[in-house]
């Protein structure tokens, strides 16, 4: 939740590219504080000739069973930005930051609608993981 500190605990993640080059899949690992190990991936891929990219996302404890559809695109940085409605107005997303040549950094964050905001809890996204790896 929004005023929850994030646990720190291992992770790793593999980028690794398929199809020729045009699809990125980002293969990750992280661990729960109760509910232990846990994995993911997200596939991104060319959505248009605009430069708009797409993600299909799925993991083992925040989105499951099913894949979300996340449509996407670059930045002016070296950011890319994911995001996607997943009911009644919440929404999830995701940002691979590539700005620092040693470090790949992946952050997730709920997205409160306006209407479920409280004094506790403000409209907008807030963090639910921050994955930093060091790129080898």
């Amino acid at each position: 939740m929004p005023g929850d500190a994030l646990a720190e605990s291992p992770a790793t993640m593999t980028v690794s590219m398929a199809a020729g080059g045009h699809i990125a899949l980002v293969a990750y690992t992280w661990e729960h504080p109760d509910d232990g190990p846990q994995d993911g991936l997200l596939v991104i891929a060319a959505a248009g000739e605009d430069g708009s990219l797409v993600a299909t996302w799925g993991d083992s404890w925040h989105q499951k069973p099913a894949p979300m559809a996340l449509p996407g695109a670059q930045g002016a940085d070296a950011a890319f930005e994911f995001a996607g409605d997943y009911g009644g107005g919440w929404g999830w997303r995701i940002v691979i930051d590539t700005t620092r040549p040693e470090n790949l950094r992946m952050r997730m964050d709920n997205v409160i609608p306006a209407e479920h905001a409280t004094a506790e809890k403000s409209a907008g996204p807030y963090p639910v993981m921050i994955t930093d790896v060091r790129r080898d």
